[in-house]
């Protein structure tokens, strides 16, 4: 029975919110910035790892999704 080591926790990235920085809304047909708040795998990544407030990441979770019914963004990769 060994020492086991502690678990290093998640540490939030503490940068701005490129959406206050910028003073933009996050909007359906703007494909090219919705896709990079995706994960390889199309899934919406976590405000932890970008940086986005919680305002804007609401915003932006409706935005990737209306984008996605209008067939402008995947639902899921191309594997």
């Amino acid at each position: 029975m060994g020492i086991r080591p502690k678990k290093e926790k998640m540490r939030p990235r503490s940068r701005e919110c490129a959406f206050c920085k910028a003073n933009v809304e996050p909007v359906w047909s703007d494909v090219e910035r919705l896709a990079e708040y995706l994960s390889p795998r199309s899934r919406i990544l976590k405000s932890s790892f970008t940086g986005v407030c919680v305002k804007h990441q609401r915003q932006l979770a409706v935005a990737i999704k209306q984008s996605r019914h209008l067939a402008l963004l995947p639902f899921t990769s191309q594997e």
